[in-house]
């Protein structure tokens, strides 16, 4: 075979190799993200039936809270979720070892004018209340979840959201900061994917990164625990319980392994990766 002809097959097997990997979307090189789990505090005695349809009502465990953080190569920090912060949550709950999410940032030796986005999995106060905490970031919100939720005037449209955070979300629309999502299998910016999720709430979304150690699975409350996804149980907070196990389902498919989904509110992601430790786990 002419040296020519062989130059062109070693490139085209290159090529067609880079483009084979599970999970990996069209012809561009792999973005080669960052994923880390940040644990600003923790619910005690939560109780499990609330998670994971079907548990023992009897059954209590002590849940983490997290945001999720994406650092790209191109400089730009992502979190998914903001978290809580507002004073009213604070005193309903009661979160234990709680830090501020925008000093959560600091444990990975960021400022929170550093977050350059925030993807919003959804309204519910402890992902999305502490959005404003980063007054650098765009935020990313399904078009559905966020028309759905918020009139003009920044008043709730529906219960899951919370006033506050409805009308602070609106504020951060008129400053020019939020990005709509136009539905499922959407291109966030190269290597991020948002997909719909399984209503949690009316248009809830998860995340995919594409990383050196593979396709990261970003559930939030699309799967509380690694428990829903093990016996194949929908959360207990959704408005459809099989599209909820749809969601979940698919996730095990766009993930490069099923240990890379990494669900909202599990505290033993920090023991599955727990790597740098303390509030942090990187997802590898």
């Amino acid at each position: 075979m002419p040296r020519r002809s062989i130059r062109f097959v070693v490139v085209a097997a290159l090529v067609l190799a880079g483009c084979a990997r599970p999970g990996h979307r069209g012809g561009s090189l792999p973005a080669g993200s960052e994923v880390y789990a940040l644990r600003y505090g923790t619910l005690r005695n939560f109780p499990v039936a609330s998670l994971v349809a079907g548990a023992d009502t009897s059954r209590r465990m002590d849940i983490a809270l997290m945001v999720w953080l994406i650092r790209r190569p191109d400089g730009r920090n992502v979190l998914v979720d903001a978290g809580f912060y507002r004073d009213k949550f604070m005193q309903r709950w009661k979160p234990a070892d709680y830090i501020k999410p925008s000093d959560a940032v600091r444990l990975v030796g960021l400022q929170p004018d550093d977050i350059t986005d925030i993807i919003v999995s959804h309204v519910h106060w402890d992902h999305l209340d502490g959005a404003d905490l980063f007054p650098k970031a765009r935020v990313w919100i399904q078009r559905e979840e966020y028309t759905h939720h918020v009139n003009g005037t920044g008043r709730p449209l529906d219960r899951a959201i919370d006033s506050l955070d409805a009308a602070m979300l609106l504020g951060i629309n008129r400053a020019g900061r939020v990005r709509l999502v136009e539905g499922d299998d959407q291109e966030i910016m190269p290597g991020i994917r948002a997909y719909i999720g399984g209503k949690h709430t009316f248009a809830s979304q998860f995340v995919t990164v594409d990383t050196p150690h593979g396709i990261v699975v970003i559930a939030s409350d699309n799967m509380y625990l690694y428990e829903n996804y093990a016996k194949h149980a929908a959360i207990s907070q959704t408005l459809d319980a099989a599209s909820n196990l749809r969601a979940q389902e698919r996730m095990g498919k766009l993930a490069s392994n099923v240990r890379l989904i990494v669900p909202g509110h599990d505290p033993l992601v920090f023991v599955r990766f727990p790597s740098p430790g303390k509030g942090v786990a990187k997802i590898e």
